[in-house]
This record gives C-alpha cells, structure tokens and sequence, in this order.
C-alpha cells in the first residue's frame, strides 16, 4: 500500500513510520510526504529516505475556507498520482475539505497529542492543547489516532495512548512523554489498516 504523509513540523512522527516501514512492520511504503510549510525538517527526513516530498503552501490570497478546498484539492492530486491507498496526517496543521474527505474516506487517519473527544478542534494544536490540559487538572493525557472526516478532530477513533499528568509537568515535559506515545500509536494504526485491507 502506498502512503501519503502530510506534516508541518519536524517530522519525528513520520520518522518513526519510516523507520517502521524499514523494519518490516507493516506492509506498504511512504511513497510521499506533503508538508503545508516551507524549510520544516519533515522534508529533510523524507530527502534523507530518498522518499518524494512536496511543500504546498496554503494560499494565503483565498478566504479560510477557499484556502482550505484549494489545499486539499492540491493534495488529494499528489495522493491519486502516488496511488494512496492510506493518507496520515503526522502533525499537520492545516484542515482538509472538500472532495479528499470523500474520496478518501476511510482511508485517512490524524493524529492529536490528547485524548479525544476531549481538547480537540479547530485551533487545538500543538503546546496549546497540552497547556489546556494543565490548566483543567486532568490526571492523564496522550495522544489519539482518529479518522478524518468533515469535522475537525471528529472522526471515529481507531487508537488511544494515555500518559499520566505529573505533579509539576509543564506544556513541554508532558508533550515529550506524549511524544513517545505518539510515535508508538502511529505505526500501530498503520499496521492495524494495511493489515486490513490486505485482508478485504
């Protein structure tokens, strides 16, 4: 199966397929990655594993939600070229629309660095959902792998990884912890669905 990877950052979760995929963990390849900003070293990582990368950069011209569409339709464009059977959005931050949440339905898996339903949706992201968690006195956090649908941080969930919230945590020790957790959880979600559909 063919995998489409689209990050924002620095990669370390589609690092983590990578070296998965190297393993022998599950039967199919990053055939390529999309990065919705410019210089993240997301795309060093995919040069570095010889796999094609792509920036796409929002089109700041547009309105929200125009921006959105034009986005999405650039990406689902990349993933029917590659052959995508599965589309993993590794950290990134900009929102799908339109005809590759249809196209793809399924298919397309996000994960957020808490435990959904809780502190997710627009805007959720990153060191602000980890300080919302501090901030409500939650005992535990981590992280969930979800499909995509037309919402935002919705979609039916496939994983969950928890991690328990320390007496003095900040923002950024409780997302290292959950980083680890995140890396774990993605390539298990991976697994779990080239594994399915080898089998439908």
């Amino acid at each position: 199966m063919n995998i489409v990877v689209l990050v924002s950052g620095n990669g370390s979760n589609l690092q983590a397929l990578i070296d998965a995929e190297k393993a022998g963990r599950y039967r199919g390849r990053v055939a390529a990655v999309v990065s919705d900003r410019a210089g993240v070293f997301a795309l060093e990582r995919a040069k570095n594993a010889g796999i094609p990368a792509f920036t796409e950069e929002p089109d700041k011209s547009l309105s929200k939600e125009a921006r959105r569409l034009e986005l999405s339709d650039r990406i689902l464009r990349i993933a029917e070229a590659r052959d995508a059977g599965l589309i993993v959005l590794a950290g990134f931050l900009s929102i799908l629309r339109g005809n590759i949440i249809n196209r793809y339905s399924g298919r397309i898996i996000n994960l957020h660095p808490a435990l959904l339903p809780k502190y997710g949706g627009e805007g959720m992201y990153g060191e602000k959902v980890h300080r919302a968690v501090l901030a409500a006195g939650e005992s535990e956090s981590g992280c969930t792998v979800h499909f995509v649908d037309e919402g935002t941080d919705t979609g039916p969930i496939l994983i969950r990884r928890t991690v328990p919230v320390l007496d003095g945590d900040t923002a950024e020790s409780l997302a290292e912890r959950i980083h680890r957790e995140e890396h774990a959880a993605i390539v298990d979600a991976v697994v779990t669905l080239t594994e399915k559909s080898r089998k439908s």
